[in-house]
């Protein structure tokens, strides 16, 4: 008696749908010249702040205060940046997140569980390393959220210095993860880092998210009628006592990101294409310049390995993020018995893990929330942010070359297209027309190399003629 032949399992990693693998193009090329400006931004901010004639003057700058403060919005241009600018930012990741909802991985909960397993552990792990730290080293725990966070922008950066790629599943993956990270950075910020509530404001700007909502459903375009709101919203919600980035997120998950008949972009996707530059661009770079400089004198890098704060952000990001998105993925991968992509290999997840380990934008943002009583501390977890990114950062890039002609095959072959229609040919191998194609212009090349084979044929047989006539004749 025969056995029925097994259900072939589901593929961990696969291969993306034409429109998902493009759509993560686009967005990984506007992320990873923005990684490139706030690399740029934050060695900018280092020099500025270590530098012994300029130090003074970044910290002047930084400290600089301008606003309304009839308002309530008196701020440093550090507080701008940490509080306004990144709004920006994080209401692209709102808008991402919504798509990702809607229309990308997170839809389908069977796709959505490795994503969200391994953005979870890899969470989870680096505030379980930080905690252990600071308790066995009688460290404050205030700091548990700092390492958990996964710069997108900085790692692409790492990839672009070092001149490698990813295939194309490996950075829909990493896409993925930070998207759900930044879903969780968000939560933690709005529930552990909210100070005293103002109901008034906070009123003001859950009505304001109501009219934004109302509006959006009412059909209403016009940036000069959003943008004034949005701005109105943003100055409750930081009068309200919550972080003023969740009116950013709140907006940015009210768009629709899924297309109507006739529409080549939603409105989401269109928002997302015009504001994505703003927030890449300049609103994270301006942050990091703002942010990033931090003293790094022998005495303050002796701390980063030696104070529990600091040693458990280190940890956190270098040991806590790999281990973390590693095993959260082996564990999706074992319960629900998915096959990983027999292109990838589980040292390409090991990759991938230990670059989520650049934690750069957020980690500072947190670092600053948990520690605003303590100038000193506060520069010192800064100075292990970057310590540990950059050592998640080198890390990654020991992996990666190791696996980067195999990476280059993978993504030569999900480009190749030859039949210059547009469409990689990895994705029309099930389209018969396809293949009419390739006979043809085979065919077509055969005719012609054949043309050319009996032409130099022709060619040889009268120069052995003429050869043969002339070997007759007298010298």
């Amino acid at each position: 008696m025969s056995t029925p032949p097994s259900r072939p399992g589901r593929k961990l990693l696969g291969r993306l749908s034409l429109p998902e693998r493009r759509f993560v193009a686009d967005a990984l090329r506007t992320e990873t010249v923005g990684g490139v400006l706030l690399l740029l931004a934050a060695i900018a901010a280092l020099l500025w702040a270590n530098v012994p004639a300029l130090a003074a003057g970044y910290e002047s700058v930084r400290n600089f205060h301008i606003g309304p403060s009839a308002l309530g919005l008196d701020l440093s241009l550090q507080h701008w940046a940490a509080d306004g600018l990144l709004a920006v930012f994080f209401f692209v990741a709102g808008i991402e997140l919504k798509r990702e909802l809607v229309a990308g991985d997170l839809r389908d909960p069977k796709a959505a569980a490795l994503p969200v397993i391994a953005a979870v552990c890899g969470m989870a792990v680096p505030a379980l390393v930080y905690t252990l730290v600071n308790v066995l080293g009688d460290g404050s725990t205030a700091g548990w959220a700092v390492p958990t966070a996964t710069d997108i922008a900085f790692a692409l950066a790492v990839l672009a210095v070092i001149g490698t790629s990813l295939p194309s599943a490996l950075r829909a993956f990493l896409l993925t993860l930070a998207v759900v990270d930044d879903l969780f950075a968000i939560l933690i910020i709005a529930v552990f880092f909210t100070s005293d509530l103002d109901f008034a404001a906070l009123g003001g700007a859950v009505a304001g998210l109501v009219l934004f909502w109302f509006l959006l459903r009412s059909g209403v375009r016009g940036w000069y009628v959003y943008v004034p709101l949005a701005l109105v919203i943003w100055g409750l919600m930081y009068n309200s006592g919550v972080h003023a980035t969740i009116a950013g997120v709140a907006m940015g998950l009210m768009l629709r990101c899924t297309r109507a008949e006739g529409e080549a972009h939603s409105p989401g996707e269109h928002i997302e294409h015009l504001v994505r530059p703003l927030s890449a661009g300049l609103a994270v770079p301006l942050f990091a310049l703002f942010s990033a400089g931090v003293s790094l004198s022998g005495g303050a890098i002796g701390q980063v390995f030696t104070r529990p704060e600091t040693l458990g952000v280190v940890l956190g990001l270098v040991v806590g993020k790999t281990v973390g998105i590693f095993g959260g993925t082996w564990l999706a991968a074992r319960f629900t018995r998915a096959e990983l992509n027999e292109d990838l290999a589980w040292p390409d997840v090991l990759a991938v893990a230990s670059l989520a380990g650049i934690g750069f934008t957020v980690s500072l943002l947190i670092g600053e929330l948990a520690f605003a009583g303590d100038a000193v501390l506060t520069d010192e977890v800064k100075a292990a942010v970057l310590f540990g990114s950059l050592m998640a950062a080198l890390v990654a890039c020991v992996l990666l070359k190791l696996r980067d002609r195999r990476y280059r095959s993978l993504i030569d072959a999900e480009e190749r297209d030859d039949d210059l229609d547009g469409i990689p040919d990895i994705y029309e191998q099930d389209n018969p027309e396809f293949h009419l194609r390739m006979a043809r212009i085979h065919e077509e090349k055969a005719a012609e190399h054949r043309a050319r084979a009996e032409a130099m044929a022709s060619g040889e047989e009268s120069s052995a003629g003429g050869s043969s006539a002339g070997a007759g004749r007298p010298a």
